[in-house]
């Protein structure tokens, strides 16, 4: 339990995901060398997203919105925010969601080498998204830029560096805000974001910063999400033939969402929530003290053997109820909805509009490396 695994595997190369699947049959929790105590088995991780009494979110010393909220607080934010993330009020979205898809598929080049995840999951991502919340178009090159640069800085451990990334996108997210002041209908009929800036919680209008905090959470976060989920569940489907002919001979949106979830449970792109502790834990034979920094790595969770036997075997129906990729309890992604959207109709198109995707033969797919989950780099070739 006291071994030390390393925060950032970049200078060995290593996959943090096979790291752990070294670690979790021997610790089920053990420490990085930041200190933090890090949750590897399912049941670890399960107990303490459901004790959020003990496992506080509240973990940084700036606005999260609803994410960094506990109690009473985060259910108020929920409440409030959840309804933009319905089925039915994402119903609308479909058909953008599919055009989207339909011209970025198609203006893919066949016989040559596209990465997965830059020339389609990123696109993707940032043109769904903007259509989602009404954002103009002409601000597609700046946010692909923002997901570059924010995963550079990610992975660099530099802070000066995120801290002024994260400044950028909040002026980004500012810019879109000034031309809706004053100018949202008072009959709904506007897009997302306007929509967002009505929206009241404990009976008053959500601050600025607040209206910040949550589109950063539902952009910034999601961008770099969703492009790592594209590139995840194309590698899959370029390594396993099979499955690509089975979703091309028709399946239901169900099954499509299934195999979807289960693709990303086995190699889960979204390694790690953090908690701190509220009072002394014990937790998997560890004894935590207040106050303690705590990673539940889901990633490790959903790959446990003894919850899914081998974590590689892709069995949806069996899995489906384990599975934490979206996460469990009280924080439990509420987008979960709006990103199987996206995923199932990119999938749909792409299988669609092809009769082979297969990786590139002269480039290997690279790994990307914690804190960032999946694929670096999935060279494709299109067929």
């Amino acid at each position: 339990m006291t071994d030390h695994m390393p925060d950032d595997l970049s200078a060995t190369g290593r996959d943090l995901r096979a790291y752990t699947d070294e670690l979790r049959p021997r610790h089920g929790v053990v420490r990085n060398v930041h200190g933090e105590w890090v949750l590897l088995r399912h049941e670890l991780v399960v107990q303490a997203a459901l004790s959020d009494d003990r496992f506080s979110s509240a973990v940084s010393s700036h606005l999260h919105v609803p994410n960094g909220m506990d109690s009473a607080e985060h259910t108020a934010y929920r409440e409030a925010l959840d309804g933009f993330l319905t089925p039915e009020a994402l119903a609308p979205f479909r058909e953008r969601f599919r055009r989207v898809a339909t011209g970025l598929v198609a203006s893919l080049p066949r016989g040559v080498a596209v990465d997965a995840v830059s020339q389609v999951g990123v696109r993707l991502a940032v043109r769904a998204q903007s259509a989602w919340l009404g954002w103009p178009a002409d601000l597609e090159d700046h946010l692909v830029d923002w997901v570059a640069e924010n995963h550079a800085a990610t992975r660099s451990g530099d802070r000066s560096w995120t801290q002024r990334v994260a400044e950028s996108f909040d002026d980004l997210i500012r810019s879109v805000l000034e031309p809706r002041r004053g100018t949202a209908r008072e009959d709904g009929a506007d897009d997302v974001t306007a929509g967002l800036m009505r929206t009241e919680v404990n009976g008053r209008p959500l601050t600025d910063a607040e209206i910040v905090s949550v589109l950063r959470n539902w952009t910034g976060g999601d961008l770099g999400s969703i492009a790592q989920c594209i590139g995840v569940l194309v590698h899959y489907l370029a390594t396993h033939p099979a499955v690509q002919d089975h979703l091309r001979s028709g399946v239901p949106d169900a099954e499509i969402d299934a195999i979807i979830d289960e693709i990303l449970r086995i190699d889960d792109p979204f390694v790690s929530n953090r908690r701190v502790t509220t009072c002394p834990v014990t937790i998997g034979g560890a004894e935590l003290p207040q106050g303690a920094r705590v990673k539940l790595n889901w990633t490790s969770a959903n790959r446990d053997e003894v919850v899914f036997g081998d974590p590689d075997a892709m069995d949806p129906e069996r899995n489906a109820d384990r599975n934490l990729v979206y996460g469990i309890g009280r924080h439990a992604c509420p987008g979960r909805l709006l990103a199987t959207l996206e995923m199932r109709i990119a999938m749909q198109e792409l299988l669609a509009a092809t009769s082979s995707i297969a990786l590139d033969s002269q480039r290997p797919a690279e790994r990307a490396v914690s804190p960032v989950g999946g694929w670096a780099m999935v060279p494709i070739v299109l067929a």
